[in-house]
């Protein structure tokens, strides 16, 4: 069996393998603007995910903070602690504790601010496509607000 023949079967059996799923890189057999293939955002989607990125960013600060976990009265955790009390005695394992509480926190703190961003972004979207729709909305009727025409606004599509 060639070369050919060998990538021929390859290619085959990984079509086998593949599952319906989506697609990003073409908009199908359909084409584009068929209805089937279009993305469709609700705003309760929206404010769904906005709100799970929120509580996530609280769950994390709440429990993933080793830093200030057993704080002191010098407002050093236990983690920090332990740390200086290894170091104090000559362990080097101390300052490598340290090293990790370190790096540990700081990746937190960019998951957390991650969430937050997430979130935040999340509620202006659904605030602008809620001003969006209302200025649509406004800029479809007269003003005394009756609705315009059908055939005023096909003017404006074609």
């Amino acid at each position: 069996m060639g070369f050919d023949d060998d990538w021929a079967a390859v290619v085959s059996a990984s079509r086998d393998r593949q599952t319906t799923g989506t697609r990003l890189d073409s908009a199908g057999a359909e084409g584009a603007g068929s209805g089937s293939m279009n993305l469709v955002v609700r705003q309760d989607d929206l404010g769904a995910v906005g709100h799970e990125a929120y509580l996530l960013h609280e769950q994390l600060r709440e429990g993933a903070d080793i830093a200030g976990a057993g704080s002191d009265a010098g407002e050093a955790g236990s983690t920090a602690q332990a740390a200086k009390e290894l170091s104090s005695r000559h362990m080097t394992m101390g300052g490598e504790l340290l090293t990790t509480l370190a790096v540990w926190d700081s990746q937190v703190k960019t998951v957390r601010q991650m969430y937050a961003h997430i979130s935040n972004h999340l509620d202006y979207s659904k605030k602008s496509y809620a001003q969006n729709d209302k200025h649509i909305e406004d800029s479809l009727r007269h003003r005394d607000g009756t609705a315009v025409s059908v055939s005023e606004i096909s003017k404006y599509v074609r």
